[in-house]
């Protein structure tokens, strides 16, 4: 991929939301409970936090990354801090604020990779502010990517229609929003004010679900699109992602793995992947391709950035999935997609 783009040393992807500590275990059963004790295959300490998952991504894939986060003057920010100076994240927007605690979850995973958590409500994660944010949006780079929408409450609807606006006062900024579970019954004709400045929305199944009431993720999305949304991405785990602009839909399929570890992250490397493409200004199918093979890299390992250690095993599952994709873009040759196929292949090297 990179060898057919003009590559910008000076420009940074800016990442904005939440840098945490998780503490992963698995696989767990269901008796994990009445057992008392339970030995585990994996127990580790890992970075994370959806913003921070991605930033890291993208600087193994070797983009450079400007990250927007708040964290606690504690032992665990100190740690993520520290982490982040020596991966090479800039830091100069990271706030380190006295007495707050850092947020560390507890991820639990099953022999399938699912996930439970446990998280503290009053974390880190739960208090980036828009003061946080705002003050420091005339220096993001043109592609901006807001992971946080639903994780702090104090970036309530009205604050993040502000701060959208103000990401898009730039000519020619790209804003990518990348989401959780809605938690106080937000549905998206409430979020209209902040969608019409989305260029790039990456819900999955059950995150768009709970934004409408509409039965099929083909209506939901087509809502967002009516709201302003210019393009819905829908991540359905090992089917890929589904794909809704106003000219057209489409699937683009997944590079298969049997060795699925743990889920943990694969939706934010899923983003980062997309996010390299858009960095090198890839077609938009060309950037999801690159999303869902940078996603098959993270589950194969445990913990969320772990999987990808260089750009060079994403790109080769890329280069796979584009191969297989010449004769539809579900990656079916023999069989069509019943979504339309928009790949050009003539300028891709």
């Amino acid at each position: 991929m990179k060898d057919v783009m003009v590559y910008k040393m000076n420009e940074k992807i800016t990442v904005i939301g939440p840098a945490i500590i998780d503490v992963l275990a698995g696989p767990i059963n269901e008796n994990l409970f009445k057992a008392g004790t339970m030995p585990m295959d994996n127990i580790k300490l890992s970075f994370g936090g959806n913003a921070y998952n991605e930033a890291t991504t993208l600087l193994h894939l070797g983009v450079p990354v400007d990250l927007i986060t708040k964290i606690g003057n504690d032992e665990a920010g100190h740690r993520i801090l520290k982490k982040m100076n020596e991966i090479g994240i800039d830091t100069e927007h990271v706030i380190c604020q006295d007495e707050l605690v850092t947020s560390i979850n507890i991820v639990l995973f099953d022999a399938n990779g699912e996930r439970r958590f446990l998280t503290n409500p009053k974390g880190s994660q739960r208090c980036l502010a828009e003061e946080d944010i705002v003050c420091v949006l005339d220096t993001c780079s043109d592609i901006v990517c807001f992971t946080c929408m639903f994780i702090s409450p104090l970036l309530d609807i009205e604050a993040m229609t502000r701060l959208f606006a103000k990401i898009k006062e730039k000519p020619g900024r790209t804003l990518v929003v990348d989401m959780t579970k809605a938690k106080n019954g937000e549905k998206i004709e409430d979020l209209k004010p902040l969608l019409k400045y989305v260029d790039y929305i990456l819900p999955n199944h059950e995150e768009i679900k709970l934004l409408s009431n509409c039965q099929t993720d083909k209506a939901r999305a087509e809502e967002l699109l009516e709201a302003g949304v210019k393009c819905v991405i829908i991540k359905t785990g090992r089917n890929g992602c589904n794909v809704y602009t106003k000219d057209k839909e489409y699937q683009v399929g997944t590079f298969e793995t049997k060795n699925v570890v743990d889920t943990t992250g694969a939706g934010d490397c899923f983003a980062a992947g997309f996010l390299y493409g858009l960095y090198y200004k890839k077609d938009i199918e060309e950037c999801l391709l690159m999303a869902n093979a940078t996603a098959s890299c993270c589950v194969e390992c445990v913990g969320a950035t772990e999987g990808i250690v260089s750009d060079e095993e994403p790109l080769r599952r890329y280069k796979i999935l584009k191969e297989n994709s010449r004769g539809g873009i579900n990656g079916n040759r023999q069989k069509k997609s019943v979504f339309e196929s928009p790949f050009k292949y003539d300028r891709i090297g």
